[in-house]
């Protein structure tokens, strides 16, 4: 018994710990985003970084028998319009190449540790499906996620990102696909949409992308647009012209980009990056 009081002691520590660095957070930009942007979901961009960094130093969430899958990977994070928190995570299928993606929902993002996952994003025997970024968007909530095919398994690192759509963040629909590879260029084998922005109708994206099998773990950024049509649905993405972000060192890998809105009009962004001894980082910038 006396065990028992001591374990739940200090999970309550620990929920109390976490839920204080969220509101310290989400005090000082979630509230002045909200204010100055006038836009909740923009607000929620610019924190959501912050608050998923926090949320991984408990640990409770890559606790991969919870989830049954061999890795867990990039979650996104978001708070919906009643007001319950959701995180979408990378979940790898033991034994295998496939992946999909799990729900946990929560009223706090403390509770998120102690929810019941729910696949939402199954993909199938053929494809593999992660690294989902969400966007809600025209009263509907927008979906970017790679996806590998799986007929072979030296094909399985090749990606395309697909769209899909949902009324309630739940129950998916497929669009098709947003952004391949180009034939012949950078990105070649394979392209991850890693960051999505709305003004307006027009959407800008930041992606990841590599030209060979030999260059997995180490893709490099590029940048991509695309409209909101008549119907509220996001269009095709177009890569821009530009040449690709890369690092200086190992394989030039610059990748998982993160942006985040702040409301004095600067701009935050995260990425990993190749170090000069090979390993890779996270590392932050501010841009004015």
């Amino acid at each position: 018994m006396t065990e028992q009081i001591e374990r739940a002691t200090a999970a309550d520590a620990r929920d109390a710990a976490f839920d204080g660095l969220v509101a310290a957070e989400l005090d000082g930009a979630y509230r002045l985003a909200g204010v100055i942007l006038g836009d909740r979901w923009q607000a929620e961009d610019a924190t959501h970084d912050a608050v998923v960094q926090a949320w991984l130093r408990f640990g409770s969430l890559r606790e991969r028998d919870r989830f049954a899958a061999d890795s867990l990977e990039r979650p996104a994070l978001v708070l919906t319009p009643d007001g319950r928190w959701r995180a979408y995570v990378s979940c790898a299928t033991p034994a295998s190449k496939h992946w999909r993606v799990d729900l946990v929902e929560a009223a706090t993002p403390a509770g998120l540790a102690a929810a019941t996952p729910v696949t939402v994003l199954p993909g199938s025997e053929t494809a593999g499906v992660k690294d989902p970024v969400l966007l809600h968007h025209g009263e509907r909530w927008h979906l970017w996620a790679s996806v590998h095919p799986l007929q072979r398994w030296d094909d399985a690192d090749r990606m395309t990102t697909e769209y899909a759509t949902s009324p309630d963040g739940v129950s998916w629909t497929w669009r098709g696909t947003a952004l391949a590879g180009r034939p012949g260029e950078w990105d070649a084998r394979g392209v991850r949409v890693s960051a999505v922005l709305a003004t307006g109708d027009t959407i800008e994206a930041s992606y990841d992308g590599r030209a060979t099998a030999e260059q997995n773990w180490e893709e490099m950024t590029g940048l991509a647009t695309g409209t909101v049509g008549p119907d509220g649905l996001v269009g095709r993405l177009a890569a821009t012209a530009t040449q690709p972000v890369r690092s200086p060192f190992g394989g030039g890998g610059v990748r998982y980009l993160s942006v985040v809105p702040l409301p004095d009009g600067s701009t935050r962004i995260y990425y990993e990056v190749t170090r000069p001894d090979g390993a890779h980082e996270l590392r932050t910038e501010l841009h004015a």
